[in-house]
């Protein structure tokens, strides 16, 4: 409709590159570092090499499809229009999972580090506190929530860097191996390739900020542009930070089989390392972290639901609604709120069993979508369009559908009650609403 109110172009590319970084949180190396230590007996960044391998490929399909279609919506929009409408559906419902309950994931552990604090106050205040400061920002604007986030993004980025020093400075004192160049952390004889393939199943989640960036496409100027370069410069610079922060880490600190809990490892090495001020930054970077991420994953969710409101895939009063006058999806922003409340009661390893299928999936969707659009549609064809379109995006399912294949039955039992539930959402909306098409009305092309 001519009436309807837009979403308002402001983000230029150092906002986007932002927003994903915040998304991923600089910091996120450091949170799962003991874990996949232990995993790959000291080879994480080899581990994160592989997992930026993988991955920009799927960052070039991303690139690819945004081109084509610079609308908010990601991977929703992309199945929808380059396959079919039903496979947008499916998509959008699919990775929803990834969306609706990472805000809530970071307010549980907003919360946890919080009550450890003050453990005078009740856990549940802290959820309430954080969701409504969070949903009130969102709502505010999105150039609102890109300016704070940068604030906070930044400070991550310092207390990363500063960790980083207090390292170097160990190993030229003689700290850890007192080694600041060698090759053992990326390769040694007795390596085995298995390990750091599952290290790399486990680090592949932490780089879910590129698909953030997508999703604002209709509030960017020159999206075409500016959203392929701002998530390859996203996958690389997080790729880059995250692998020279896990090789000091295990330079400064190459008995990774001493953990008392390789959940906080971090905390172990920041103490060894630089005594109480260190593990005390740390500790206030990880909080700055999760408000951060907070803000990207809430606006990114409730765009996703204003593109399937828009098309009617969802109940469009409601969803497709954008406020007239701060331009941005005010229900979707409250209704993302209201959820992420049920931190209160939920236990993050079955949110991380969600955001981990629904993320899967949808990296399988985008890679379909640009066979579906450019080579088989498009009939982009000869050698190096064939490489780009077909060969690429090929290898890129293939390895999303290895680690889907790879994470736990609970899982993956989840995420097929979750396509479930919506396959009978999607009958029940046909049947008591016919006139309501999903779009199947409308010409994919």
């Amino acid at each position: 409709m001519k009436n309807e109110t837009a979403l308002k172009r402001s983000l230029t590319l150092g906002p986007l590159v932002v927003i994903g970084l915040a998304y991923m949180d600089p910091l996120v190396v450091f949170d799962s570092y003991g874990v996949v230590a232990q995993l790959t007996k000291g080879h994480v960044p080899a581990a994160y090499i592989f997992t930026v391998a993988a991955l920009l490929l799927t960052a070039l399909s991303y690139g690819s499809m945004v081109k084509a279609y610079p609308q908010a919506g990601s991977v929703y929009t992309y199945a929808y229009e380059s396959i079919h409408p039903h496979a947008g559906f499916l998509a959008g419902w699919t990775i929803m999972l990834d969306y609706l309950f990472l805000p809530m994931v970071n307010f549980a552990i907003g919360s946890a580090y919080l009550t450890a604090a003050f453990p005078e106050v009740p856990h549940g205040f802290w959820v309430v506190l954080l969701a409504l400061s969070i949903t009130v920002v969102n709502i505010l604007g999105i150039r609102l929530t890109a300016n704070i986030t940068g604030l906070f993004v930044a400070f991550q980025v310092i207390v990363a860097l500063t960790f980083a020093g207090f390292m170097i400075a160990g190993l030229a004192d003689g700290l850890g191996t007192g080694e600041l160049m060698s090759a053992d952390p990326f390769f040694r004889s007795d390596i085995e390739p298995s390990l750091i393939v599952s290290g790399a199943t486990i680090l592949c989640f932490s780089f879910l900020g590129f698909d953030a960036i997508s999703t604002m496409s209709e509030e960017t100027v020159n999206p075409k542009k500016n959203i392929p370069l701002a998530i390859f410069l996203t996958v690389a610079i997080g790729g880059t930070l995250f692998t020279a922060i896990s090789y000091l880490m295990q330079q400064i600190y190459p008995s990774y089989d001493s953990f008392r809990h390789a959940d906080s490892a971090s905390l172990e090495i920041a103490l060894y390392t630089g005594g109480a001020f260190l593990k005390s930054f740390f500790l206030a970077g990880t909080m700055v972290a999760v408000i951060s991420s907070s803000l990207s994953s809430h606006a990114s969710a409730s765009r996703l639901l204003y593109a399937m409101g828009r098309d009617s895939s969802l109940p469009k009063r409601f969803f497709g609604y954008v406020h007239p006058t701060l331009k941005t999806p005010v229900f979707n922003i409250m209704f993302i709120g209201l959820i992420s409340l049920t931190a209160m009661i939920g236990e993050l390893e079955v949110i991380y069993s969600f955001i981990s299928f629904g993320a899967l999936i949808g990296f399988i969707f985008v890679h379909l979508s640009v066979i579906g659009h450019y080579y088989i549609r498009k009939q982009e064809r000869g050698f190096l369009k064939t490489l780009r379109y077909l060969v690429l995006p090929f290898l890129g399912a293939s390895f999303c559908g290895w680690l889907l294949l790879s994470i736990s039955k609970n899982a993956l039992m989840i995420g097929a009650g979750w396509l479930i539930a919506g396959f009978i959402y999607f009958l029940f909306r046909i049947r008591s609403l016919p006139n309501v098409t999903f779009g199947f009305d409308r010409d994919p092309r």
